[in-house]
């Protein structure tokens, strides 16, 4: 039986506490702040509440899995997962609206043949064929497997098969998300579609691979799904099967070393000077944060995948309104910007700032537990923001006036918006780097192929041995599936050693 003690208390590193604690291991998570869950936090005021970090999942299997392999009961005992349809909501520039069924092709398809035009949903439909393929040639090496030691090969390999363009006498495929659309979906409306599966984790979809199209295609193909009373609920599900497995806890226990010896890690400092020792370490940390626990430039190999450095966050702001929800309105809501080019020209140019008119998300969640009564109602806003913008977030007038373009964006999907808010709560970069570590408040991407590995995140296992990474930092990268995919994949390298080679 060893001695484990994991840095911070995400839903990653959380996932690994867990199974490592189900194998036999004593563990002991070290949260810095006064509470568990990372980015998935939960805002509650006058009788309101809002998730503050994601708020939806996808491909819940993953939790899943981490409860069935950590205790007899199941997910669904412990929280109710409810399947989102319409998956999504789309208003785009033009005023065209569609709604996407949930997890269903064939719907998908028919919807957007009706909505934007015959030949629209079958361009989109030939797309998510190719989308599958790319998914199914990345799976494993990107989720489901360690990374590769020859990770170049991920690198460089586009798995998208684009299909091939000729202009001027030349023929190209795809290496871009946003080539994928211009060439091979030609509509500007399923181009803001494709794109804002992108711009979600704060990715440029000029620069984005193609591999990317492996984004929209897992909405499709495994659904959305929506945590009665709230994501943070999940967080909390997660929480106490650790506990229940004797997993300790320390809050408000800041992390300020990572103790080496004989070459290898043997345990933590903490603030104050206390020393715990441990046979393994487990980091669920952003890159900078265990660059300045383990005093060094790196913890890596000289050939190994760089750490990323987050460019973007998020900006959300929460509506506590007055009136009832519309009966049979959309859970989720985009709300697409009007200009394209100036939204990601402010968001990625040489100067990023935020954007005027930006793409906004309206999550509008049908569940009574987040309202005081049934004459009241929960809205959550998000858009994209730079890590560092113009004028900082300690300049209340930049955020007022930029929630402000984002309520007016949202009327263009819930009219009257602004008449019904009793009070809203802006949440910046600054509270996720609070909430997260992480600096400016960046949010990690999943881990996509291609790119020259821009996008492929640092693997679980580092240079020092009995040193391990979770969480969304690190491979296979952010998002609440993925966390939980790492922590799999950390809690096997622990117990079977460097031969583990994923779940089967």
């Amino acid at each position: 039986m060893a001695r484990i003690a994991v840095i911070g208390a995400g839903m990653g590193a959380m996932a690994a506490a867990a199974r490592l604690a189900v194998a036999g291991h004593r563990v002991a998570v070290y949260e810095r702040t006064e509470t568990y869950g990372g980015a998935v936090r939960r805002f509650e005021r006058d009788g309101f509440a809002f998730d503050t970090g994601p708020g939806l999942l996808t491909l819940p299997a993953v939790y899943r899995d981490l409860f069935v392999k950590t205790g007899k009961e199941p997910l669904e005992s412990v929280v109710e997962l409810v399947q989102v349809d319409p998956s999504s909501r789309h208003v785009f520039a033009d005023g065209t609206e569609v709604s996407l069924p949930n997890a269903s092709r064939a719907g998908v398809v028919a919807a957007l043949d009706k909505a934007l035009g015959a030949g629209a949903g079958a361009r989109w439909g030939d797309f998510l064929i190719r989308a599958r393929e790319a998914w199914d040639r990345t799976r494993r090496p990107l989720l489901e497997e360690p990374l590769w030691p020859n990770w170049s090969v991920l690198a460089e390999r586009e798995p998208y098969p684009s299909v091939p363009h000729k202009k001027l006498l030349r023929t190209r495929r795809a290496g871009t998300l946003a080539e994928v659309a211009a060439w091979e979906l030609r509509d500007p409306r399923l181009t803001a579609l494709l794109e804002s599966h992108a711009l979600a984790y704060g990715l440029d979809p000029r620069a984005t691979p193609a591999s990317a199209a492996v984004l929209p295609y897992m909405e499709t193909a495994f659904g959305t799904w929506y945590v009665r009373g709230g994501v943070r609920e999940l967080a909390r599900a997660v929480y106490e099967r650790c506990v229940q497995r004797r997993v300790e806890f320390h809050f408000g226990a800041e992390v300020t070393g990572v103790l080496e010896k004989d070459g290898r890690a043997a345990g933590l400092e903490l603030a104050g000077g206390a020393v715990v020792d441990a046979d393994f370490v487990v980091a669920g940390v952003a890159p900078e944060a265990l660059a300045r626990a383990v005093r060094q430039s790196g913890v890596r190999a000289g050939d190994a995948v760089p750490a990323q450095r987050g460019t973007a966050s998020l900006l959300t702001v929460l509506l506590a309104l007055r009136g009832a929800r519309a009966q049979g309105a959309a859970h989720r809501t985009v709300v697409h910007a009007e200009g394209r080019e100036t939204e990601l020209e402010c968001l990625f140019g040489a100067s990023p700032r935020m954007a005027a008119r930006p793409t906004v998300t309206v999550l509008r969640p049908d569940d009574p537990e987040l309202v005081p009564d049934s004459d009241h109602e929960t809205i959550t806003l998000t858009s994209v923001v730079p890590v560092r913008p113009d004028k900082g977030w300690a300049d209340t007038e930049v955020l007022d006036r930029h929630a402000d373009d984002m309520i007016t964006a949202a009327e263009r999907a819930v009219p009257g918006l602004r008449e019904r808010i009793l009070w809203r709560a802006v949440r910046t970069p600054a509270d996720i780097a609070e909430a997260t570590g992480a600096a400016g408040g960046a949010i990690p991407a999943p881990a996509l192929a291609a790119g020259e590995g821009t996008l492929l995140h640092p693997s679980n296992t580092t240079a020092i041995p009995g040193l391990f990474t979770v969480g969304g930092w690190s491979h296979p990268g952010g998002g609440l599936a993925h966390a939980g995919m790492s922590g799999a994949l950390v809690a096997g390298l622990i117990v079977e050693g460097p031969e583990f080679r994923g779940s089967q």
